[in-house]
């Protein structure tokens, strides 16, 4: 009876049926009640959740459906679309597979052997894809990058003449004249760049002082010179003869070249020795793909070099038009850019604080502008093709070596009781190679090549320089280099006897 009479009301039973919360009805009015409920590790005050938790924990619960979504599509795709027995399978297996085979030498340059290229290059494409797609979305101005200046082309100031095949060739003397030089140099330039390179920063007096005549020119399709239709380096090598003829050199010459431009310089030492007194290269490149480079040589070489200068290397081999992309994205865009970023190279620490240098850029973007002057990529995507593929010739076409006539009955008899008539073959002239051993561009392990096929060649290796550091805006530099390759200044020729000795010198 006394659970009975103990019970609680209606109005009770149903108040313990509900959450209690906090109001109560007092003579026709609510007050509120604050709940003395805490949960342990909170304060007493019980902070509210903020919007930044709600919206985390609303895309942390979105993104975990979209996985589960996604690997229920997946799920079904595998079980209904890629079985042996499905149509689609059936159907494309076969070509997939000789897809696959097909792109496996790309193994060879950026996957590891075991790796499916189909799946993983198509991987790599869209991910390239997405980066292209987050650059162009990102629009935002930033006032604290300096403003880009535009690529200006100037009015023609070139000296040229008239080839054989019709075109014309730009090209600049500076230095001596003619009928005063004591010894004249011709210097091919590398890519992007032009006939105003040759020695920069080289001033006349010092010229002058060593009686040297300093000739550069555009090549085809470069600045105020006119393409080729189908050249290579023997074409190259021939053009620099024609020129040599054309402007009154008469005697040998010297032959000069830094980076790609060495490329021309090697064609002259190999097509036309004959007219060649001598070589001077500043980090020479050289075409990975020499019969006598080792794997272990060609590695050096690869992993000095970045990323980007990887893949133009391999698209000039590969597929040397998607090169054009690249190049208008860049120096043919109609704006000056850094070098490193334009030639797809990495600069040593004396590299870099040379290209910061007032005069190094104000010669940089003339060099530039009149590289572009034609506005024309075909030049550049040829140049960056002869620098990659077969040159038509080894360095080891180069190397002095005895060769000995043994062909035929008579000359082997006369070899029986004389000693066989031999002529040396080769570049039998001197060959001067500076090299920064803290060169990014043309790691040092190129001219180690060089140095191991062609041993008569001499090479300068200058420590704690760079890639453009030694042979750009250095006098004392430009002093040595005369000094190494003609000996002590005799200045320009003054008369018919000192024409005569000179002619005599560089017989």
């Amino acid at each position: 009876m006394s659970e009975i009479n103990g019970s609680r009301s209606w109005r009770e039973e149903l108040a313990s049926l509900v959450e209690d919360t906090g109001l109560r009805y007092t003579a026709g009015s609510f007050e509120s009640k604050r709940s003395e409920f805490t949960v342990a590790g909170d304060s007493p005050e019980g902070e509210s959740e903020s919007l930044k938790d709600q919206v985390q924990g609303f895309l942390k619960a979105w993104g975990e459906m979209a996985m589960e979504l996604g690997r229920g599509c997946r799920d079904i795709v595998q079980q209904s679309l890629v079985t042996e027995d499905s149509f689609i399978v059936q159907k494309l297996g076969g070509p997939c597979s000789e897809v696959s085979k097909r792109l496996s030498f790309l193994n060879d340059y950026f996957l590891p052997e075991d790796r499916d290229p189909v799946h993983s290059w198509t991987v790599i494409l869209l991910v390239f894809l997405i980066a292209f797609a987050v650059l162009g979305v990102n629009t935002k101005h930033d006032s604290s990058i300096p403003r880009i200046k535009k690529a200006c082309i100037h009015p023609p100031s070139a000296s040229r003449l008239l080839l054989p095949d019709g075109r014309h060739m730009a090209y600049h003397d500076l230095g001596v004249p003619a009928d005063r030089a004591r010894f004249s140099l011709i210097a091919p330039h590398s890519f992007l760049s032009s006939r105003l390179a040759g020695i920069p920063g080289i001033k006349e007096p010092l010229l002058e002082e060593f009686g040297v005549r300093l000739v550069t020119y555009d090549l085809p399709g470069f600045g105020e010179s006119d393409p080729h239709p189908i050249r290579n380096l023997n074409s190259s090598a021939l053009e620099m003869l024609y020129l040599a003829n054309a402007i009154g050199i008469n005697d040998k010459f010297w032959v000069l070249g830094h980076s790609s431009g060495a490329m021309h310089t090697w064609a002259a030492l190999r097509y036309i020795p004959d007219r060649i007194a001598g070589a001077a290269m500043f980090a020479p490149m050289v075409n990975l793909d020499e019969r006598r480079m080792t794997k272990e040589e060609r590695q050096k070489t690869w992993e000095k070099w970045v990323t980007r200068r990887k893949l133009m290397h391999f698209f000039a081999q590969r597929f040397p038009r998607l090169l054009t992309y690249f190049y208008r994205q860049t120096f043919l865009s109609g704006k000056h850019g850094p070098i490193n970023k334009w030639l797809a190279v990495s600069l040593g620490e004396k590299d870099k604080a040379l290209v910061l240098q007032p005069k190094f850029e104000e010669f940089w973007h003339r060099d530039v502008e009149e590289s572009i002057r034609q506005r024309n990529v075909k030049p550049f995507i040829e140049e960056a093709v002869l620098q990659v593929s077969n040159w038509g010739f080894s360095l080891t076409d180069l190397q002095v070596q005895k060769k000995c006539s043994r062909k035929g009955i008579l000359p082997w008899l006369k070899s029986m009781y004389s000693q066989a008539e031999c002529e040396l073959t080769g570049f039998l002239r001197p060959i001067h190679i500076w090299q920064g051993m803290e060169d990014e561009v043309v790691p040092p392990s190129m001219t180690d090549y060089v140095s191991r096929i062609l041993a008569g060649a001499t090479v300068h290796k200058l420590q704690n320089e760079g890639h453009f550091s030694y042979f750009f805006f250095c006098d004392e530099c430009h002093r040595e280099i005369l000094t190494t390759l003609f000996g002590s200044p005799q200045g320009p020729l003054n008369n018919t006897l000192d024409a005569t000795d000179s002619a005599t010198a560089a017989e």
